[in-house]
Order: structure tokens, then C-alpha cells, then sequence
């Protein structure tokens, strides 16, 4: 009789399947910020966070490559270019926080919930705009209340 040995099988802890956006927007209500969607919404956030922060680089490099140019017409429009360019970082870096503090969120599970009433975001627009904090609604009247009373 050959003799079998009994290997130990460890039990990994399972990781959530990963989802596609299709699927996500197929999920019941009943999964609504389940682990597989958090994890699907993190997954989003790190790659637009990681975006974001190889376009600062980018422009931190290409802010120091020095063109020298004689001619006025052609430095003005390397400055218009630079300050065009750290336009965009500005809005990327106030982005860049609105990721900091989804990730955030993920973590301690307050994720996909409206700050003001504590409803479901919503798949769709989490999707749409993964740093969202509202849900339309309140995002929707927190418009028109700025719109009467100015910001």
C-alpha cells in the first residue's frame, strides 16, 4: 500500500473577486458597497491617484527643462504654455486630495454614503465620479442653495 501524506492546506483569506463596471451596475441593492465593489471603487481611486501624481512629475520636469528663446512672440508662448499647464496641476492636485480622502473613506466604510443624509450614493455615480460625497440629490440642492446665497 503506498503511503499518503497529509499535507496542512492553509486557508489564504479570500480576496474579493474582482468586478468589472458592468457587473457592479448589475449588483443588487442588497450588495450595495459590498467587498468586491470597495475593493473594485479602491482599485479606481489608487490607479487615478497614481495618474495624477505621474503628471505632477511630468510637469515638475518639464517646468526645469529650460527652452531659451530670442524671440518674444515665442516666450510668450512658453509662458502662456506653463501657465496653462500649472493650471491643470492646481486642479489635479485639489483632486488629488478628493482621492486622498475617498481612500479614506474605503478604509474606515463610510464610502458611497451621503455625507449630508447618510443614503447610498449610488453605483452610477460613484462610477462616474468616484470621489463623489453626496448623492445627486444633495449634491443637487447644495447647488441651487449656493446659487441663491452665492458660495
Amino acid at each position: 500500500m503506498a503511503s499518503k501524506t497529509a499535507t496542512a492546506v492553509k486557508k489564504q483569506p479570500t480576496q474579493p473577486r474582482e468586478l468589472t463596471e458592468e457587473e457592479i451596475l448589475k449588483a443588487p441593492e442588497k450588495d450595495y458597497m459590498n467587498e468586491s465593489q470597495l475593493a473594485f471603487f479602491k482599485k479606481m481611486l489608487v490607479e487615478l491617484r497614481d495618474q495624477l501624481l505621474q503628471n505632477a512629475d511630468d510637469t515638475g520636469e518639464h517646468l526645469r527643462e529650460n527652452e531659451v528663446t530670442t524671440d518674444p512672440s515665442d516666450r510668450a508662448t512658453l509662458e502662456e504654455e506653463y501657465t496653462l499647464e500649472l493650471r491643470t496641476r492646481d486642479r489635479e492636485r485639489k483632486l488629488l486630495k478628493k482621492v486622498e480622502k475617498s481612500l479614506r473613506m474605503i478604509d474606515d466604510g463610510s464610502y458611497g454614503w451621503c455625507e449630508e443624509t447618510g443614503e447610498p450614493i449610488g453605483v452610477p455615480r460613484l462610477i462616474a465620479r468616484p470621489t463623489a460625497t453626496l448623492s445627486l440629490e444633495a449634491q443637487e440642492r447644495r447647488e441651487r442653495v449656493q446659487k441663491l446665497y452665492g458660495d
